[in-house]
């Protein structure tokens, strides 16, 4: 990838809506160069998909937060598998260093937040936890959420 396949990801990430031409007049290049690059970058890989956001994307789950988890022992798979069971638990994440996993959580209000929390501190094998509400979240250039 060279400097002009960079800043075409980067325009790509600020608005995956942008026309061709519009690409190629951010960039200095000519449309049939944009079209090109793209198909390049999406034949090796290098761009994997396109996304959409909605809006409920971000107004189901206006408490957001990012519990941190270190689990005792070699626990780990078992652990995950309880907390993807959460309906309020986004995601799960495996990590190095202090902590073991990270769960992506989701609810409508603080309340129900700490009851998820809660819940997940009860997991068997779970032995410490810190969580971090998302506040505001930007994505290519874009503010999600509050």
């Amino acid at each position: 990838m060279d400097d002009t396949d960079q800043a075409l990801i980067a325009e790509l990430r600020r608005d995956g809506r942008a026309s061709l031409s519009d690409l190629a007049a951010r960039l200095g290049v000519a449309r049939a160069t944009v079209r090109a690059r793209m198909e390049r970058l999406q034949a090796s890989g290098e761009i994997a998909g396109f996304s959409v956001l909605t809006r409920g994307d971000v107004t189901a789950s206006p408490v957001r937060a990012l519990m941190m988890i270190g689990i005792e022992g070699r626990g780990a798979e078992k652990t995950m598998a309880r907390l993807t069971g959460i309906p309020a638990v986004h995601a799960v994440h495996s990590t190095n260093g202090r902590w073991d996993l990270i769960a992506e959580i989701g609810t409508a209000t603080l309340l129900e937040l700490d009851e998820v929390m809660f819940r997940i501190r009860e997991i068997d094998g779970v032995v410490t936890s810190e969580t971090n509400l998302l506040l505001s979240t930007r994505r290519a250039g874009r503010r999600i959420g509050a």
